[in-house]
C-alpha cells in the first residue's frame, strides 16, 4: 500500500511538471486563498497577544471609580439627573477604609493647558498636570526611569516636587542634563524634579508622556476649582481576586456616598481591561471577513483545480487505456488522479501558509506586535487544502476510473 501511494505521488509530480504553467497558476490561486486566511488571522492573533500584554503591564487587574456624568431623561416628563462630583474627603475615606489586598490611589487633574519652563526652555501650553498620591505609579502602570516616587509625607503636606513624563523631560532638558533636583516652573509655581517616568508611548493621538505629576495636596492648594472631582484607582495584587475586589469596592463606595438601597450608583466604576476585551471582541468581525475572503478564493481555486483535473483526464485518456490493459484496476486509476489533486492542493496550501505567516507577522511587527506562529491555523490551512484537493479531484478521478479501456486505447 505504501509503495502504491509513493508511486501515485511520483506520477502526480511528473504530471505537474508536464503541465507546469496551468498547475502553477492553480497552486498560486490556492496559495493566495490560504495566505489571505492565515495572514490576517496571524496578524490578529499577534495583535491580541500584544494588546493583552500591554494592558497587563498597564494594570489590567485594576478598576477605576470616577465621577458619573449627567443622565438625561426624555421619557414621561422625567427630569435630567445630575450626580455630585467625588470629593476629596470621599476618595480619602475610601482609601483609608478599603482593606482588600490591593493598591489604592487617589488622583485628580489640575489642568490640561499648563506651560512648563526650565531656564530658557519653554513648552507649549498643552501640558497635562495631575495630582496624585504615592500609589499612582503602581495603579497607572508607569515605571520610574530616573529618580524616585513621592513619599507619603510629600503627598500629605503638598511638597513642591514633581515627576515628569518622558517626553516632557526630553523637551525641557535637551542637552542631556540630569533632570533630577533641577527646579522647573509650572504656571507661576516652582517645583523640584524628583523623578522621570519611563515612556509608555501614545494612544489615539494622546501621549501620557507629556504630562507631569504633582503631590495631591499641592494640586488642591495651588490649582483649586469648585467642581474638582477625584478619581480612585484600585489595583489588586492577585488578578484572580479582581471580581471580589470590584464587588467589595462598589458596596463600600455606595455606603460612603450614601446611595440608598435599590437605587443606581451615583458614580462610575470601570475595569481597565474592558477596552481590551471590547477591542478583541470586535476583532472577530475582521476574522470573519478574512475567513469569507479566504473561502471565496479557495472556492475559485477548487473550481480551477477540478477543471485542470478534467483536462488532465481528457489528455491522458490513452495512458489510462494502456494502464488498464496492463492490469491496473479502476480503483488504482481513481486513486492516481485523486492523489494528484491532493498533491496540487497541498503544494498550494504549504506555500499559502508560509506566505501567510510571513505577511501576517510583518503586519504585526509594523504595528508593534510580536512574531507568532498560529499552529491552529497552520494545521487548519493544510487540512482545508486537503479537503479542497479531495473535493476537486473526486469527480475527475471517478470519471477516469470509469473509462472503457478499449475506447481509451482507440482515443486520438
Amino acid at each position: 500500500m505504501k509503495v502504491l501511494i509513493l508511486e501515485n505521488v511520483k506520477i502526480s509530480l511528473q504530471s505537474i511538471r508536464s503541465h507546469l504553467l496551468r498547475t502553477v497558476l492553480t497552486i498560486l490561486i490556492i496559495a493566495f486563498g490560504i495566505m489571505a486566511l492565515v495572514g490576517i488571522l496571524t496578524a490578529i492573533e499577534s495583535l491580541k497577544s500584544n494588546i493583552t500584554q500591554s494592558f497587563s503591564r498597564m494594570g489590567a487587574n485594576s478598576f477605576t471609580i470616577r465621577n458619573r456624568s449627567m443622565q438625561m431623561g426624555f421619557d414621561g416628563g422625567r427630569q435630567s439627573k445630575v450626580y455630585n462630583s467625588i470629593t476629596f474627603d470621599e476618595a480619602q475615606r475610601f482609601k483609608d477604609s478599603y482593606k482588600f489586598p490591593a493598591y489604592v490611589s487617589v488622583t485628580t487633574f489640575a489642568t490640561h493647558t499648563a506651560t512648563v519652563k526650565f531656564e530658557s526652555e519653554k513648552t507649549n501650553p498643552n501640558i497635562g498636570v495631575a495630582g496624585a498620591d504615592e500609589n499612582y505609579i503602581y495603579t497607572s502602570g508607569y515605571e520610574m526611569d530616573k529618580g524616585r516616587n513621592f513619599t507619603p509625607t510629600e503627598v500629605n503636606y503638598g511638597a513642591s516636587v514633581v515627576i515628569l513624563g518622558d517626553e516632557l523631560s526630553k523637551s525641557l532638558f535637551k542637552h542631556n542634563e540630569n533632570p533630577i533636583d533641577k527646579v522647573i516652573t509650572i504656571g507661576s509655581n516652582k517645583y523640584r524634579v524628583i523623578g522621570v517616568l519611563k515612556s509608555k508611548g501614545s494612544s489615539m493621538g494622546f501621549s501620557g508622556d507629556k504630562n507631569c505629576v504633582l503631590p495631591l495636596m499641592n494640586v488642591r492648594q495651588y490649582f483649586p476649582r469648585p467642581d474638582m472631582s477625584f478619581t480612585i484607582t484600585v489595583m489588586v495584587k492577585e488578578p484572580k481576586t479582581l471580581d471580589y475586589a470590584y464587588e467589595e469596592a462598589t458596596g463600600m463606595f455606595r455606603i460612603i456616598r450614601g446611595v440608598p438601597l435599590g437605587e443606581e450608583n451615583s458614580f462610575e466604576i470601570a475595569r481597565s481591561d474592558s477596552a481590551a476585551k471590547s477591542f478583541i471582541d470586535n476583532m472577530k468581525y475582521v476574522s470573519m471577513a478574512a475567513s469569507i475572503i479566504g473561502f471565496i478564493t479557495l472556492l475559485g481555486a477548487a473550481i480551477g483545480l477540478m477543471n485542470i483535473m478534467l483536462v488532465s483526464v481528457s489528455e491522458r485518456t490513452r495512458e489510462i487505456g494502456i494502464r488498464k490493459s496492463m492490469g491496473a484496476t479502476s480503483i488504482v486509476i481513481r486513486n492516481q488522479f485523486l492523489v494528484e489533486a491532493v498533491v496540487i492542493g497541498q503544494l498550494g496550501g504549504i506555500l499559502g501558509v508560509i506566505l501567510g505567516i510571513l505577511i501576517g507577522n510583518v503586519i504585526s511587527l509594523v504595528v508593534g506586535g510580536a512574531f507568532i506562529v498560529p499552529w491552529v491555523w497552520v494545521i487548519g490551512g493544510i487540512l482545508l487544502c486537503l479537503f479542497v484537493g479531495l473535493v476537486s479531484g473526486i469527480y475527475p478521478a471517478i470519471k477516469a476510473a470509469r473509462l472503457d479501456p478499449i475506447e481509451s486505447l482507440r482515443y486520438e
